[in-house]
């Protein structure tokens, strides 16, 4: 007996991608804002979903957990690390699929519920946008051989972005430490850094370093937007490459600022070069 081998066509999902980058954009999808911050009495905010691609997509909207590692790398979770509050118990948002049309927006609306049961202190979820596969009909993409198997490789694109709720007052304070200088595998000078928190908020702004000669002047050789140090993390350990051609690196000294996204200062300490 003579028997045909329905040929299988295998989706293999090969990764699903965190992004935290100012232009959030991951495949064909752009997000904007990259974060959304509840601080006080706002209740809802949107998110926009831009399709930049040429073709229609669709997207499923879901709430995953992550902790921060210390060197600022994410993990997924689902129960939170001691000091940590998951912030998806008091959100809901709409639409939770969206279909775009190539070069089309649409909004999603997030909102917190149960706000007067929560405790002061910072809760946080990422909202994952995750693209869905578009079906193909069965044995549509077989190949020639009536007995094989063919697997069919796909990827699976996403990205997410923070939400965070924060309730009464935010008593963190900030601090540098161990500045230090080192060489990277392709000879680059890296200036490393410990970015220290306490308290009950987390933090996120601008890491900027200046170089102050002998006689004063300051010239910027290294800026890095978007630094997190996310709760409960007391420490991130941070490594940022530095334009050292127009300076003299072993003498004077690096003045390192962290800033937030409203320009007010919350650490900076100073590396004394000789």
């Amino acid at each position: 007996m003579v028997y045909n081998f329905l040929k299988i066509s295998l989706l293999i999902i090969i990764t699903n991608i965190l992004v935290i980058t100012p232009s959030l954009a991951q495949g064909n999808l752009m997000v904007l804002p990259k974060r959304l911050v509840f601080d006080g009495s706002q209740r809802s905010q949107e998110i926009t979903l831009a399709n930049t691609g040429s073709d229609s997509a669709t997207y499923a909207i879901s709430m995953v957990q992550y902790r921060m590692t210390e060197n600022g790398g994410f993990e997924e979770i689902t129960v939170p690390e001691e000091g940590q509050n998951f912030a998806s118990d008091f959100l809901r948002f709409f639409p939770r699929k969206v279909s775009l049309a190539a070069n089309e927006a649409q909004t999603v609306r997030v909102q917190i519920t149960k706000a007067s049961t929560m405790e002061p202190g910072e809760y946080r979820s990422h909202i994952y946008f995750r693209a869905v596969e578009k079906q193909t009909a069965l044995g549509e993409d077989s190949a020639d051989d009536d007995t094989g198997i063919s697997i069919k490789i796909k990827a699976i694109f996403g990205l997410s972005i923070p939400v965070i709720v924060r309730v009464g007052d935010d008593t963190s304070t900030l601090s540098l430490s161990n500045l230090s200088l080192s060489k990277a595998e392709n000879n680059d000078t890296l200036l490393e850094m410990n970015i220290n928190r306490e308290g009950n908020m987390s933090s996120y702004g601008t890491i900027s370093v200046d170089h102050i000669s002998p006689t004063g002047k300051s010239t910027e050789i290294a800026i890095v937007r978007g630094l997190a140090l996310y709760t409960p993390n007391n420490l991130r350990i941070f490594k940022l490459p530095i334009n050292t051609q127009e300076i003299d690196i072993t003498k004077g000294a690096l003045e390192v600022t962290y800033t937030s996204e409203e320009n007010k200062l919350l650490a900076t300490e100073t590396l004394k070069l000789d």
